[in-house]
């Protein structure tokens, strides 16, 4: 069993190159990303499929609480990122890992007594309208799971989402066997299909083409534990369709920390159920992180859980601007800030670990998933 030395290498294996003080350019990090690769595979018993969804997660364990809980022991951090994958026949697998670091030579490179609330303030959601905005990217990315939530497509057949919108943490939600996942066609009120249309022309109504998914990863981390425990660091999912969706997709990335970030800002769009009909994009400053968790104040509703939290930074190998999801909008907190409540967004950060497990669930070879 490997030693607390060994964990805090696993946990620390993003050594990020940051551009010099001197570059004014917002510049994707250089990590060294380590590998997770399947072990073993048991089939389970089928699931009752008895849960109902949830369309955020609430927690009173805020930043503090996570800063002080002790490391995770090497066995149990191979527990957490261990998963079950579910069928669209209602069979279900658990998937054991190992976790390896490779040499650089291999590198490559108090709340419950309150009324919830996620608006803060003024209200500074955008709703976006006409097709030339919908239909376009990165809005173009952001889809809509038929038990409530938000995903984001992030391969031909893929989309990440949040685990609490596929499993409450003890059962898999109704409609997870026959989840399906919606994909943006706006009807506008001439009746017209969309064609040659200017964007402003205002959509009547959301009509959506349904694809089913094939089959559901979901970590263990998130089965394991609660939105007080360990569960929170895991709520996220990845779907694969059952044909690919044709459109272009936002890559996934390593989260970079809070400070590094373009303007300290992050960017989601997702289907707020008290705006039904509307894709809705925010932004906002990110005011605390913990290794797992990014803590912030967009203004969200339930429906926009599973939306992929993205930034736009320079891509220093290409010569380029590139947008990539860094971690999955989860839901809303409360916590107790010197005997004071405030309440927080929550957002999933994509860590070097996540990174390399839903790189190989989506490409299938861990030689394709080493730079985060």
């Amino acid at each position: 069993m490997a030693g607390l030395s060994t964990l805090i290498l696993l946990l620390c294996a993003a050594k990020d190159v940051m551009p010099s003080s001197s570059h004014w350019k917002p510049t994707w990090p250089s990590y060294r990303v380590p590998v997770i690769l399947p072990q073993s595979t048991l089939n389970l018993d089928k699931p009752q499929f008895d849960a109902e969804a949830r369309l955020e997660v609430v927690s009173p364990c805020g930043p503090a609480c996570h800063k002080s809980s002790p490391l995770p022991t090497y066995e149990e951090v191979k527990h957490y990122l261990s998963y079950e994958t579910l069928y669209a026949n209602g069979s279900l697998t658990e998937t054991e890992v190992g976790i390896y670091i490779l040499s650089n030579s291999a590198d490559g490179s108090q709340g419950k007594s309150r009324t919830k609330r996620q608006i803060y303030g003024y209200d500074s959601r955008f709703s976006i309208f006409g097709k030339d905005f919908l239909l376009n990217y990165p809005f173009s990315t952001s889809v809509k799971l038929s038990t409530g939530c938000t995903g984001t497509l992030v391969a031909e057949k893929h989309v990440l989402t949040a685990a609490h919108c596929i499993h409450d943490g003890k059962s898999y939600v109704k409609g997870a066997q026959k989840l399906r996942v919606g994909f943006l066609k706006p009807k506008l009120k001439d009746g017209s299909k969309g064609a040659n249309i200017t964007s402003s022309a205002m959509p009547e109504k959301m009509k959506f083409q349904w694809i089913r998914v094939k089959r559901t990863h979901v970590p263990k981390g998130w089965i394991k534990g609660n939105a007080n425990d360990i569960g929170m660091d895991y709520d996220y999912a990845l779907l694969e369709l059952k044909k690919p969706h044709k459109r272009k997709f936002m890559k996934i990335g390593v989260s970079p920390p809070a400070r590094h970030l373009p303007g300290g800002r992050i960017h989601f769009s997702g289907y707020d159920n008290d705006r039904p009909g509307n894709l809705v994009y925010r932004f906002c400053d990110v005011k605390d992180e913990t290794y797992d968790l990014l803590y912030q104040q967009c203004d969200a509703q339930p429906g926009a859980s599973g939306s992929g939290v993205y930034v736009r930074m320079w891509k220093r190998q290409n010569n380029k601007w590139e947008r990539k999801i860094i971690g999955i909008f989860s839901g809303h907190q409360w916590v107790d800030m010197n005997g004071t409540p405030q309440d927080f967004n929550v957002a999933v950060r994509i860590t070097p670990l996540k990174y390399a497990q839903i790189c190989y669930w989506i490409k299938g070879n861990y030689l394709d998933c080493r730079e985060g």
